[in-house]
């Protein structure tokens, strides 16, 4: 049996922890408990999402913000009954709800936003380059872009789609599930050549044990 403080301290990845995913404005402005029914595949397909998307990303721009992580899924029900931007509880993209579906059909996603790059965004810089720059650097299944700070949707399934779509200008979908991009790798990698070297953060190496030295 999980406990609330017990399921936040889990660590999914290198750089994030249950936690991270579990605020919701809707659930405390509302009062709608935010916790998984399935806490242990939640925390399996949270993993996947962090380890595979969210810490390249954290590694190559330094830290990120999640907007919007875990929603159980009497919370985005209740969002989705109240037009609060929260798609069906069975909408095939709907990628909040990380404890339901099997083996392929899992899925987790994250609203996240880039800060180094949302500084360029509101200065005018096209929300394209990051597109691609993504399409090209981590395996993600969809992404959806939003106006405000240039949030991004990322979705992390076993097998992934590669769709990209926006709604910023110009709106629409910029790559079909399965389609090859329309611009070369080479074209592609002009757009972002000014971007940091993934995961270019220079971490230090932690040993694999510790010696404490004598003292006195």
């Amino acid at each position: 049996m999980w406990s609330l403080e017990a399921l936040g301290r889990v660590r999914l990845s290198r750089h994030f922890f249950m936690r991270d995913f579990l605020y919701s404005e809707i659930g405390n402005f509302h009062r709608v408990q935010n916790l998984p029914e399935k806490p242990d595949l939640a925390i399996e397909t949270g993993r996947a999402l962090c380890q595979t998307l969210l810490d390249p990303l954290e590694e190559t721009f330094g830290r990120i913000a999640v907007r919007s992580g875990y929603r159980s899924p009497e919370l985005n029900r209740f969002g989705n009954e109240h037009g609060l931007n929260c798609a069906r509880n069975d909408h095939p993209l709907e990628c909040h709800i990380w404890d339901r579906g099997e083996e392929n059909d899992r899925i987790a996603g994250a609203s996240v936003v880039i800060p180094w790059f949302a500084d360029q965004y509101e200065r005018g810089r096209d929300w394209r380059d990051l597109a691609w720059w993504l399409y090209d650097h981590v395996p993600f299944s969809e992404v959806w872009f939003f106006p405000k700070l240039c949030a991004v949707n990322i979705a992390w399934r076993p097998v992934p789609s590669r769709r990209i779509d926006s709604y910023i200008a110009p709106r629409g979908r910029l790559l079909a599930a399965g389609e090859a991009p329309g611009l070369s790798r080479e074209d592609r990698a002009a757009l972002y050549v000014d971007f940091p070297p993934f995961r270019g953060i220079d971490l230090p190496v932690a040993p694999g044990n510790w010696t404490r030295m004598p003292q006195g």
